[in-house]
């Protein structure tokens, strides 16, 4: 069967790339045309690389207002695409302001429209369920609560495998290095390590790093060090640090958070991910100060950490604020390195977690579902 998927960020590249290769495992014969990454080129073949996703991506109200001309030049060039592919499905990865809009028109052409990792309408766009519900024929998820919040608001089909950051976590697990290896190979020094996962855009980074980079001063018996990412400027990360002890290495997430003895985490999805893998953590997030005062009105949730979204409850504190106060940043980060006195209750809280999420193996699960999902459609169709 004929597959077209479409992500448009690393982390869709990631999660494609192995639902790609759950897919192959129903469907040997699976061909494939996607928008993604290397990741995925890794497994459909370069040949079928429609568009990277750095030629895609576009953040923030001004970047996606610069780049409108773009954008709809490259929905209009993806629609193309699909139609003279002619899949039995398309597969959409996160992305949702690009990915609606294919749904919507897939929808309209009478093809197969699955959703792999909703959107995340139940913390804002509620309005997006909306068009889930008309154009979507399967809603694959992968937060269990997200069952119960799209199923009580009408959208049918939904799918719950697990976590695909559990199949990630596993995949790198045998290769992670030593915390030996891991100080030489960065020119690091023998105090424990925190590690600071300060965002995955310049914003992000411009914003949160330096209340990082401040509260390092005030703990000098650890050592601090940021995960850069590849795609954002090494000047940006080195005009922050400057002056500081703290270190920066460069495509080494897993690994720096691998050895670290606690985390300092913006938001996201990198919370989740520290606590899969057992880091202590603690969320520093610098908002300006009028989406502070409006935060109950936007934001429809109580948390911005998937944790503690996922857990019901603040397992790991959240320091959201326009201004942070250095002193109760201290006092909570120092009370989840070792011997603290949040740490072990925490690391029970990640266990709990790591439950609820469920194993390894969802990706080869969510693929399988795929296929078996367009198999019976077929059947169906053809009786």
């Amino acid at each position: 069967m004929k597959y077209y998927i479409i992500a448009g960020e690393p982390s869709g590249d990631l999660h494609g790339s192995n639902l790609m290769r759950g897919i192959l495992k129903a469907d040997s014969e699976a061909q494939f045309r996607f928008w993604g990454g290397d990741k995925m080129a890794e497994v459909g073949g370069v040949e079928n690389l429609v568009k990277h996703y750095k030629q895609t991506s576009f953040f923030g109200f001004v970047q996606v207002l610069r780049n409108l001309r773009t954008i709809f030049s490259q929905i209009d060039e993806c629609k193309r695409d699909i139609e003279h592919f002619a899949p039995d499905v398309v597969v959409l990865i996160d992305y949702p302001g690009f990915n609606m809009k294919i749904a919507k028109w897939a929808h309209s052409k009478g093809l197969q429209v699955h959703y792999y990792i909703a959107p995340k309408a139940w913390a804002w766009k509620e309005h997006r369920v909306k068009a889930l519900r008309k154009y979507v024929d399967k809603l694959l998820i992968i937060f269990p609560f997200e069952q119960k919040w799209f199923g009580d608001r009408g959208v049918k089909n939904i799918t719950f495998c697990g976590n695909p950051l559990m199949d990630a976590i596993a995949e790198r697990e045998p290769t992670l290095p030593s915390a030996e290896a891991f100080r030489e190979r960065n020119g690091l020094d023998e105090r424990p390590i925190v590690a600071l996962v300060a965002g995955s855009r310049v914003s992000e980074i411009k914003d949160n790093l330096p209340d990082m980079v401040a509260l390092s001063k005030r703990v000098t018996d650890r050592q601090f060090v940021v995960t850069g990412v590849e795609w954002i400027a090494r000047e940006v990360y080195e005009k922050i640090v400057a002056g500081s002890d703290v270190k920066v290495v460069y495509n080494q997430t897993y690994d720096t958070l691998n050895v670290a003895e606690a985390a300092i985490v913006t938001s996201g999805t990198a919370t989740l991910e520290t606590a899969l893998m057992g880091i202590p953590e603690m969320v520093l997030y610098h908002i300006p100060k009028l989406y502070e005062v409006l935060r109950p009105l936007v934001l429809k949730i109580p948390f911005v950490s998937l944790v503690n979204i996922n857990l019901g409850r603040e397992a790991v504190r959240e320091i959201v604020v326009a201004k942070v106060n250095q002193d109760e940043a201290e006092r909570e980060l120092r009370s989840i390195l070792t011997e603290g006195a949040k740490r072990e209750k925490m690391l029970a809280d990640f266990e709990e977690l790591r439950s609820i999420i469920g194993g390894a193996g969802a990706s080869e699960r969510f693929g399988e579902c795929i296929v078996k999902s367009i198999h019976n459609s077929q059947f169906t169709i053809h009786n």
